[in-house]
């Protein structure tokens, strides 16, 4: 009999960019490289333990933004055709590399593993992604949870909680209509938690959402087992924390298993190593030089002088790496057991879906390993969701957990700083306005409702967190900055035109197309519960 339970939490996440405008746009391969790297190799791992009847269970949140892109018939057709290219080089790369046996097999790999996920992507999935999550869900084997509609802050939306309802809401009701049923937990968008909102969760059917350490050891009272068992909220919602021992050995680049000398090199890409010529048919549409996915080189060291990729290295060490990652939760959990009175820990690992595959190559391997391993051999610790936890201990400590994030020093300084603070004022307006037109035309139709709720659609999606956040690294600041200020310009238009009763369907009809997200919005989510 297991003393105790691990829960993998793997957050998949990305903001919603789509421009139909453009026959190519560079910040969609954000998510084609996701898919690519991180979605279809775990959906394949998925695949093969369910089909070899393995028992496990973890929890995986997918966010409204990347739900509606996974949905999206237009980047679904970018998509593909985003792989027939990265196939078609591979082809040449076969070709090239011929006489350079360390790096033909390599191409070899990276041509089967494109082949393989549009494979799996056309044939398998009809090009619906999410059918294969909802089907592992079905299946009992992963719980799906959901988040904040457009990933926005919740912390920083106290000025007015009309905002952070609104995000709950659409959240919720996106989940619905991917999965057929109400989702038992939320992932707060950077895991930013104000104290009170655990209400809002409430209100909409929510039972339980992931908070960083600090915010389950900072509350009030302080929670008896600490982060190894949840505690609920005054609104009786459970609140769950992060363990960090078993987190950083997997996300730390420096200190955890990513950064082993046997791992493949992210930061090597034919796509900047190779004649610009050569790889320009493969490369975005304004000719910039861009990663394609095809690396050659391992980490080595700290060092240029980089070596080549060793597959079966790299898959030896990611089975050496989940080995000891049980061990050491065992350990941890035998220990946890003996000093909490008999009741068994639960030790909550969350993570970026996107560290699996994308950033760290073997994440997949690992995952597929530990899993394996977790059945095999041991009985100490048994894979768990939050939701199964709180069935078998229902009875819980009430705390008011801490304003917490999971963001650099713990608070909201990642996204508000001098970088990006300018932001807020424009934000809040528009809350503002959208609470004020609501109750000004609270049944409207026709023409009116559809430029109410484009408003709506455009003051989700400039909260989301991943504009301030891109400021604050300094990447791709130009577009986050061009995303900010093309929604709120698009918000205050409708707001004007709607009050003034002078709508232009025609600039309302190429919003919409452009800015398609959440079909079946009703801008009244914003009406005023104060």
């Amino acid at each position: 009999m297991e003393k105790g339970y691990l829960a993998l939490v793997l957050h998949a996440h990305l903001p919603f960019v789509r421009h139909p405008e453009h026959e190519t746009f560079l910040e969609e391969n954000w998510l084609f490289e996701a898919v690519t790297e991180t979605y279809i190799p775990l959906i394949n791992i998925f695949d093969r333990l369910i089909d070899e009847g393995m028992e496990f269970r973890l929890t995986f949140s997918l966010t409204p933004t990347l739900i509606s892109m996974l949905w999206d018939p237009l980047l679904q057709s970018r998509y593909l055709r985003h792989l027939e290219k990265l196939i078609e080089l591979t082809n040449r790369e076969i070709e090239r590399t011929r006489w350079q046996s360390e790096f033909n097999r390599l191409a070899y790999m990276y041509h089967h593993r494109f082949t393989e996920a549009k494979r799996i992507f056309v044939e398998r999935y009809k090009m619906d992604l999410v059918k294969a999550f909802k089907k592992f869900q079905d299946l009992g084997r992963i719980e799906i949870i959901t988040s904040g509609a457009t990933h926005g802050y919740f912390p920083l939306m106290e000025y007015r909680r009309e905002a952070v309802r609104a995000q709950v809401k659409v959240g919720v009701q996106t989940y619905e209509k991917a999965f057929a049923k109400k989702p038992r937990g939320i992932w707060l968008p950077e895991c930013g938690f104000n104290p009170g909102d655990d209400e809002i969760l409430k209100e909409e059917g929510i039972k339980y959402f992931i908070l960083d350490t600090h915010g389950i050891l900072f509350g009030s009272p302080r929670p008896r087992f600490g982060i190894f068992s949840p505690c609920y909220t005054k609104s009786g919602v459970a609140a769950f924390g992060r363990d960090m021992e078993s987190s950083k050995s997997v996300w730390s680049s420096i200190e955890g298993y990513p950064g082993d000398y046997n791992y493949r090199e992210f930061y090597r890409d034919i796509g900047y190593d190779l004649d610009y010529d050569y790889v320009r048919p493969y490369l975005n549409g304004d000719g910039t030089r861009i990663n394609t996915g095809i690396k050659y080189y391992r980490i080595t060291g700290k060092t240029e002088n980089k070596q080549p990729y060793v597959p079966e290295w790299a898959l030896s060490k990611a089975a050496e790496h989940a080995g000891n990652f049980m061990f050491n939760r065992e350990k941890q959990v035998e220990y946890l057991y003996s000093i909490m009175g008999g009741r068994k820990p639960i030790i909550l690992s969350p993570y970026d879906a996107e560290l699996f595959g994308h950033w760290w190559f073997e994440g997949p391997d690992w995952l597929n390993f530990l899993i394996r391993k977790i059945v095999f051999d041991q009985k100490t610790i048994k894979l768990i969701s939050p939701s199964q936890y709180l069935e078998f201990y229902p009875r819980n400590q009430v705390i008011t957990p801490s304003l917490s994030s999971w963001g650099w020093k713990g608070y909201s300084e990642v996204w508000l700083e001098g970088s990006n603070d300018w932001i807020y004022r424009h934000l809040h307006k528009g809350i503002e306005q959208m609470v004020e037109i609501t109750k000004l035309f609270p049944d409207a139709t026709g023409l009116r409702l559809r430029a109410l709720n484009q408003m709506a659609r455009e003051l989700l999606l400039a909260q989301s967190s991943d504009w301030a956040f891109i400021m604050k690294t300094g990447t791709f600041v130009s577009y986050a900055y061009k995303r900010i200020r093309d929604h709120i310009s698009r918000f205050s238009v409708l707001y004007d035109q709607i009050k003034n009763g002078r709508i232009s369907e025609g600039w309302l009809k190429e919003v919409e197309w452009k800015d398609n997200i959440f079909p079946d919005i009703d801008y009244r989510i914003y009406a005023s519960k104060l």
